[in-house]
């Protein structure tokens, strides 16, 4: 896209996200917060002629209307469950990684403007970019047509995730999750160890390895070992077919 003015007074970035707002249903009164929340940081510095705001400041308040409408639907709709409970799931919801495949279910990689070394380097198709997007996209809506009509977004493209993250556990951590299965198919509980520390004091990277009986399922790296461990549970979860009809006397999985 070739421009020329402003982004605000953009005639092609207008229609272009006034088709995207036409397309989820939304009439809103004014555009510029819509286009705001598409506007990566990096862009301010290298297009200051183009634009001279990003969507930072609108994901700073984004929870707060986020957290309200999933803990009122959440409240209402399982009043069987405790606290921590619904905690757990709404966590779940408003995480980055839930956020981010709802973003790249709405195409709004097509939307954002970025950097052009930012592009390349992290690419559009970023999960982080695109949560914090989404984040940006929901207080751009709350700030233009109120509440009713962030309740109605959030229930349609994010609350319907529920169904999908109940079935798969989503609102549990995966060391919690790889525990009860390998106690229902092995009869055994997992344990963790770290295999090495790479790299300088300032910058660890760890490299966690998940066993089971003495057999190594799985493993990964992090920054810290709690990291390592989750990411490494993680993998081993989500390649539990791979692991679960071990025979003892393999000693690791490749």
């Amino acid at each position: 896209m070739v421009v020329t003015r402003s982004i605000m007074e953009n005639k092609d970035v207008i229609e272009k996200v006034s088709l995207l707002l036409s397309k989820l249903d939304i009439n809103y009164n004014n555009i510029n917060n819509y286009i705001k929340s598409f506007i990566h940081r990096s862009i301010v510095n290298e297009r200051p002629d183009f634009v001279s705001e990003h969507n930072e400041r609108l994901e700073f308040l984004w929870d707060a209307v986020l957290e309200l409408i999933i803990t009122d639907s959440l409240y209402n709709d399982f009043q069987d469950k405790n606290e921590w409970e619904l905690t757990d799931i709404r966590s779940a919801l408003v995480r980055w990684r839930n956020l981010a495949k709802v973003s790249k279910e709405l195409d709004f990689s097509n939307y954002l403007f970025l950097w052009k070394w930012e592009d390349l380097w992290w690419g559009r198709e970023s999960d982080y970019l695109l949560a914090n997007t989404l984040e940006a996209f929901i207080w751009a809506l709350y700030l233009d047509l109120w509440l009713e009509s962030a309740r109605i977004f959030i229930n349609t493209y994010i609350y319907t995730t529920l169904d999908d993250i109940l079935e798969n556990k989503y609102f549990k951590d995966f060391k919690s999750l790889i525990q009860e299965y390998s106690q229902a198919e092995c009869d055994i509980t997992p344990t963790y160890d770290v295999l090495e520390e790479e790299w300088p004091d300032h910058d660890k990277n760890f490299k966690v390895w998940v066993y089971i009986w003495d057999i190594i399922i799985w493993f990964w790296f992090g920054s810290s070992k709690k990291k390592a461990q989750e990411e490494a549970a993680k993998n081993a979860y989500q390649n539990k077919e791979k692991w679960k009809n071990l025979d003892k006397k393999l000693n690791i999985i490749t």
